[in-house]
């Protein structure tokens, strides 16, 4: 019996710190871009996202890069900087290996903005010129109220800056989110061990190893991004541990706000390094 409670005490131990600091992560929530656009202040109107949608979409099978929009809030307490790398770190927008992604991250109670570049266009968008395309083209847009027209028109230079760069044509498959069959299966696979770990151990105490050994699998095994590895563990603890259904903050897998998700687009494993510019209107 001593034995039992002193093994019970250590896991907490262990454990609990863990899921204090993931459990802080998702509080503060970093959405993850299941659409090229996703507004999730109601700013766009439907006809404006899916006009959007379909342009950047296009740019995309052509071009191979990927350009996403994010409308949000507000980015506090985290300056829109370090919001906006987090961000792409979770999106991983652009082409694994060539790094083509950009996203245009627009705070609107806030009234800021900012373009995060990945590595592989840092070179025909450096920060000076992704400055230039927020105070020359977006901002006086936002200044007269006119977001769709603001975001449209960034949109459109930058894809005439990325169309003057060399980058390798866009394959068939490049469409494809590889991600998300390596997802579902971490997922489904924490779930089945949770399920029977809470019945040897408890429910909470088998969440808690069941959600520490699905992201450590998402992290180490299958390489997963970091990000995406603590949102599996948190998944799997909760459903097991807690089994709430409630929301996660911002995200959703479905789609935000107006955004069009009706197809499986993701990033394609592109990276950033804090590459681009902010401003604010």
């Amino acid at each position: 019996m001593l034995s039992a409670i002193f093994l019970r005490a250590r896991y907490g131990a262990l454990f609990f710190p863990l899921l204090f600091c993931m459990m802080a992560w998702a509080m503060v929530g970093v959405p993850e871009l299941s659409s090229r656009v996703t507004d999730l202040t109601g700013t766009l109107s439907a006809e404006q996202v899916s006009a959007l949608e379909n342009k950047l979409a296009a740019f995309e099978a052509k071009k191979g890069s990927q350009i996403a929009v994010l409308i949000v809030p507000t980015t506090q307490p985290k300056d829109i900087a370090e919001f906006g790398i987090e961000v792409a770190d979770l999106a991983q927008i652009g082409r694994k290996g060539i790094d083509d992604g950009v996203i245009l991250i627009v705070a609107k109670d806030d009234r800021k903005l900012r373009l995060e570049v990945g590595y592989g266009l840092e070179g025909v968008i450096p920060d000076a010129i992704a400055k230039r395309v927020i105070a020359e083209t977006i901002t006086p847009h936002f200044k007269e109220g006119d977001y769709a027209g603001g975001i449209n028109a960034g949109v459109d230079q930058l894809m005439t800056l990325i169309e003057g760069e060399v980058l390798p044509a866009p394959s068939e498959s490049s469409g494809e989110n590889l991600g998300e069959g390596s997802f579902l299966f971490i997922l489904i696979g924490g779930l089945i061990a949770g399920f029977v770990l809470s019945v040897m151990m408890g429910r909470v105490m088998g969440g808690l190893l069941a959600g520490l050994g699905s992201g450590l699998m998402a992290a180490l095994v299958l390489g997963l991004a970091f990000s995406i590895a603590v949102f599996v563990g948190l998944m799997v603890f909760f459903i097991v541990g807690v089994r709430s259904t409630g929301g996660r903050g911002w995200s959703n897998r479905g789609g935000f706000g107006g955004s069009s998700g009706g197809d499986s687009w993701g990033g394609g494993g592109g990276r950033f390094g804090g590459g681009g510019a902010s401003g604010s209107w």
